[in-house]
């Protein structure tokens, strides 16, 4: 089961995420709560197999902290407890697969008894974290505003005076989730001489605008937030945006940024450098598909990082050989021999897909 282990994660996660469309509220976030829980829970899984139920390990905190997070996202309790069952249903699958081959019936079955329990016990504390969140969730001010905010984003007209915000003009969206998010925000408006329209979403992110009657440099926002940021907080620049559509795409291309900023743990991501990336790892299908028929292949004779380094130096290099030699300390032949041994192994021309050998090289880095 250890061996399998990358295949067992990718069939749960793409299980999981049909049970359900992800919510509104969740976005980028919520999305990447879940892939870090299913990875959790494969790891739980298998630590319960190899211990048994007596000295099953407890529930691991990231379930339950998705938990409360669906509650605050307004995932029903009931999709919860579906992609719980989805993913441990597959996980037996696979089990019984395995078991068949080394164990008897008797055992097979003591050992699906003793799964059994454990799931009963993580569906519980699931269950229980989800409900304490959901029952302590007060109708606060903040939190209607928070919900104006959002009908604003989906397109609703609505009267903005209450906001103190003037939509009006050009805007910048941000959005930051990590510790000192508000604070760093603030800040940020306040060393730039602009209005602040800030909220607290569901899920914990700061979502923010700066607003001014003339358009905002967002390289000059990256440079002074990247110097200001504190440890841990991952932050995302939108583009900037004129009048009411503007403030509404901002936004939208600082939740996509913010997916990158959390893949890579912290900083500071503005969405016209990520904005491909951003929309890739959206994709479950063109990730899985980009590993498949790109990076995967380079990995078959051990020197995949050899190869990875030298396309990455020939995309620099604007695809001279010359400069990538000298890039990467080897001559010329040296670099054709590991270019064509790149095509021979993607077995597809290497002229007509070079935009996809270099979204996928931006992929490895996450991996």
């Amino acid at each position: 089961m250890r061996g399998r282990r990358a295949e067992i994660e990718q069939a749960t996660r793409t299980r999981i995420f049909a049970v359900s469309v992800l919510p509104r509220a969740g976005g980028p976030e919520y999305a990447e709560g879940l892939r870090s829980a299913v990875s959790a829970g494969i790891d739980y899984g298998l630590e319960g197999i190899e211990r048994g139920e007596e000295r099953a390990p407890p529930v691991p905190e990231v379930l339950l902290a998705q938990a409360r997070l669906a509650a605050r996202s307004g995932v029903s309790l009931d999709t919860v407890l579906r992609r719980y069952f989805a993913g441990h249903t597959l996980l037996e699958d696979f089990l019984v697969e395995e078991a068949e081959r080394e164990l008897d019936p008797a055992a097979l079955k003591r050992l699906l008894r003793s799964q059994a329990a454990i799931v009963d016990r993580l569906l519980a504390a699931v269950s229980k974290a989800y409900t304490e969140e959901a029952e302590r969730r007060p109708e606060s001010a903040e939190r209607r505003r928070a919900e104006r905010i959002e009908r604003l984003l989906d397109g609703e007209r609505l009267d903005t005076t209450e906001l103190g915000y003037d939509f009006d003009g050009w805007h910048l969206g941000i959005v930051a989730s990590g510790p000192g998010a508000e604070e760093t925000i603030a800040a940020l408006a306040k060393s730039l001489h602009r209005r602040l329209l800030s909220v607290r979403s569901e899920e914990g992110a700061v979502w923010a605008w700066l607003g001014s009657k003339r358009k905002l440099d967002p390289g000059e926002v990256e440079g002074l937030a990247a110097r200001e940021l504190p440890a841990g907080l991952s932050l995302a620049l939108g583009e900037p945006g004129e009048g009411i559509s503007g403030w509404r795409l901002s936004h939208r291309q600082a939740r996509a940024g913010l997916s990158v900023a959390l893949r890579r743990g912290e900083g500071v991501v503005r969405y016209a450098g990520v904005a491909l990336l951003a929309s890739m790892l959206s994709d479950d299908l063109l990730v899985t598909s980009l590993r498949e028929l790109y990076l995967e292949p380079l990995e078959r004779e051990g020197d995949g990082e050899v190869l990875r380094k030298t396309l990455r130096a020939y995309f620099v290099a604007d695809r001279n050989v010359s400069s990538t030699a000298a890039i990467v300390n080897v001559d010329r032949r040296t670099v054709t021999n590991r270019i064509r041994a790149v095509e021979e192994r993607i077995g597809l021309p290497f002229d007509d897909h070079t935009v996809d050998l270099q979204m996928a090289l931006r992929l490895a880095e996450f991996d």
